[in-house]
């Protein structure tokens, strides 16, 4: 079976883009191609496009290439506008300073509880971050200590927002910049299943008869911080947690530790399997509903219903001084379902956490297996 192609976040494309237009910049050269290292270790090599330079500034960008995963930003341009901020005044740091915003195309984020504050351009923390270390990367390499303007841009970018949940997660204006690791994985379905049970069945060769599962990476610095626990190491099931499970079963494990962010498993107290959004999202209903069963006034329930995010409603939550009962309760409902696929051949345990608040619910012997799991590691 052919295997599917990578592609390159948004998040990859803005960085090489100002890259590109920095050096150009503080150089004065051309620069028609522009190497970036991701996240992920895999280098990015991309084209540049569109030069537009004066003394002050110099734009470019580069394309979107989303790979074989079917994405409403693949072929657009990334642009980055780089220009000196004399405003800054005298540099005092060793090191150039960065500052970025979004242009034209890019959203602003309206809500709380999303990556970035309100009134910031939607681009999230690792973009920033890639963006900020190669710029600086070429400030360093021509002994540049001032202070340099990033615009990052995307022309249509209002329109393929409307595309997706930006305008519902109260990002207006455009598209998010995003991307954890730089790249992004091929999510035909079928192609990520098969993936997984591949994985599955390295981990039962190993000897192993438990097994680590999560949605995705998100949280990675949690667990670490938390429990220690690399959570690279867990097999990724992305949407497929139904799916996951019964593979689970089928390659003979006796135990799996689901761990993830409550956004993807609240679904699951719904008895919600697939947790894309295309399958089914009631996070607020599920919520809402936990919570007027332990007695959340009906005003406060209503509150939770309007949100966007469940970060947002958490911090609703919070102020009742009953999240942590809403939250055994919800955990309750996701260990009846959990248990109701895994059958009587596989223990299942689970950990819940945000961003924002850490740890909300686990159940009862999920730090145990947790412990098992990192000793077979």
């Amino acid at each position: 079976m052919k295997s599917l192609r990578y592609g390159f976040t948004t998040g990859s494309c803005a960085a090489a883009a100002a890259k590109a237009a920095a050096y150009m910049l503080l150089t004065g050269r051309t620069k028609t191609e522009i190497m970036i290292q991701t996240p992920k270790g895999i280098p990015y090599c991309a084209k540049v496009l569109d030069i537009c330079r004066t003394n002050r500034e110099v734009s470019c960008a580069v394309e979107k290439d989303g790979g074989d995963d079917p994405d409403v930003t693949t072929g657009s341009l990334v642009y980055a506008k780089v220009s000196m901020n004399h405003d800054a005044g005298e540099a005092t740091h060793s090191e150039a300073e960065v500052k970025i915003d979004g242009g034209p195309g890019v959203g602003r984020v309206t809500r709380p509880g999303l990556d970035q504050p309100i009134g910031n351009a939607a681009i999230n923390r690792v973009p920033r971050s890639m963006i900020t270390y190669e710029v600086r990367e070429v400030c360093r390499s021509v002994d540049f200590h001032g202070s340099l303007q990033v615009e990052i841009s995307v022309p249509g970018g209002e329109a393929l927002a409307a595309r997706t949940f930006n305008p519902r997660l109260g990002i207006k204006g455009g598209i998010s910049i995003l991307g954890t690791t730089g790249i992004v994985e091929p999510m035909s379905e079928q192609a990520l299943v098969d993936t997984i049970l591949v994985e599955l069945r390295q981990h039962r060769a190993m000897g192993e008869d438990c097994i680590a599962v999560s949605p995705g990476n998100y949280g990675l610095d949690y667990m670490k911080h938390t429990y220690g626990y690399d959570l690279d190491k867990s097999v990724k099931c992305s949407n497929f947690i139904g799916d996951t499970i019964d593979m689970t079963v089928k390659c003979g494990f006796q135990k799996m530790l689901l761990t993830g962010h409550i956004g993807k498993l609240i679904k699951i107290s719904g008895g919600i399997m697939n947790t894309h959004s295309r399958e089914g999202d009631c996070r607020m209903e599920l919520l809402a509903a936990a919570a007027l069963l332990e007695g959340v006034d009906t005003e406060t329930v209503c509150q939770l219903l309007s949100c966007a995010v469940t970060e947002e409603a958490l911090q609703i939550l919070k102020k009742t001084g009953k999240q942590n009962a809403v939250m055994e309760r919800i955990m309750e409902k996701i260990m009846f379902y959990l248990n109701k696929r895994a059958g009587q051949n596989l223990r299942i345990e689970c950990i819940m956490y945000s961003s924002e608040a850490g740890e909300l619910a686990a159940s009862s012997g999920a730090k145990e297996l947790l412990q098992e799991i990192m000793k077979e590691h």
